[in-house]
């Protein structure tokens, strides 16, 4: 009878062991209901082993519980919100280089322009002469003032008093002559392991200048196709032009340039007797005029235009020195050139 209930108690034990060592390695794929079941089916085997097997599927952690869709729906929303914050309050940093810092205007407001910082704005000198001109004397002179003059004519043709199409066009050959210059001084600088004088930089900023202007005139104007298309054109004629000019004779591209800011000087004055008069409507100022010229809030397009005129009339007095040292038969490194205008 001893060795009976002693035989029980042992293979009791024996089952309870081998039926716990499959719990646990099924635990994470058997669902609970079915283990519960499994377990009332197999108490009638042992008293001691049936309780070990209770105990062991007790402190199995329960598989994941069936949701309706609506609830998916929430979790997904939520899960979706919550990476929409994370993905907001992250600072991307890049191994190229650092995020754009925060600039502020003076008012405190977020600097929103990405083409010019707020050290980059200026206020335009008002007080220049504008109705200074270089009288023609020597050949280049003549012919640098007759070509100037010539270029005038189609285009007086073309745009009659639409003086707003009129600047944007002009704008987009202003800007072209700065940049030939400074890149070809540049490279000038690096054959010969010279200094430039400074006018690498005054050229560049000149180029630079006038495409601002242009940025500006495009918030007035709105191009048509076939405008657009002469824009092409007519850059694409110019540049090459002047690229050889300036390669040729430097003294008489910088020449040609001081007159083209003559008639730049000259087409903005007419620009701004129509709006006097009322022919041209004086809209407010552009909100990049305001903040690249430091203008006034309450500024208008007169105000604009007058800004325009200043810058032009600062271009054709540097153009102007350039080619008269130049005709001095000196290099312009060995002249300083004028820096610091804005």
């Amino acid at each position: 009878m001893n060795r009976f209930v002693a035989r029980s108690l042992m293979r009791g034990l024996i089952d309870g062991c081998n039926h716990s060592r499959r719990g646990i390695s099924t635990a994470s794929r058997v669902n609970p209901l079915e283990t519960v079941g499994l377990a009332r089916n197999h108490q009638s085997a042992s008293a001691l082993g049936g309780l070990y097997r209770t105990r062991m599927i007790s402190s199995v952690t329960p598989g994941p519980t069936t949701t309706t869709l609506a609830e998916k729906k929430e979790i997904d929303r939520d899960e979706g919100v919550e990476s929409e914050k994370s993905d907001k309050a992250v600072v991307v940093s890049s191994y190229w280089g650092t995020p754009r810092q925060k600039i502020k205007r003076e008012d405190g407001t977020d600097w929103p322009w990405n083409c010019f910082m707020p050290w980059d704005s200026y206020e335009a000198d008002l007080s220049i002469d504008l109705k200074k001109h270089h009288v023609p004397k020597a050949f280049l002179d003549k012919f640098a003032y007759r070509t100037v003059k010539i270029l005038r004519i189609p285009t007086d043709i073309f745009f009659q008093r639409r003086y707003g199409c009129r600047a944007m066009m002009l704008e987009t050959v202003a800007a072209v002559p700065g940049m030939v210059g400074g890149m070809l001084l540049h490279l000038r600088s690096l054959r010969k392991f010279q200094h430039s004088g400074g006018w690498v930089k005054a050229l560049l900023e000149e180029a630079e200048n006038e495409r601002m202007h242009l940025m500006t005139m495009v918030e007035l104007v709105k191009p048509k196709w076939y405008e657009r298309l002469l824009v092409l054109t007519v850059q694409g004629v110019f540049f090459n032009s002047f690229f050889v000019v300036y390669v040729l004779s430097p003294k008489l591209a910088h020449r040609i340039v001081g007159y083209l800011e003559e008639e730049a000087i000259h087409s903005y004055t007419e620009y701004l007797k129509d709006i006097e008069n009322g022919n041209i409507e004086n809209v407010p100022a552009p909100a990049i005029a305001i903040d690249y010229w430091r203008l006034p809030k309450d500024s208008t397009l007169k105000d604009v235009i007058t800004v325009i005129r200043a810058d032009e009339a600062h271009h054709r007095d540097v153009n102007h020195f350039a080619a008269d040292v130049h005709f001095q038969g000196k290099e312009l490194r060995e002249a300083p050139a004028p820096l610091d205008y804005r």
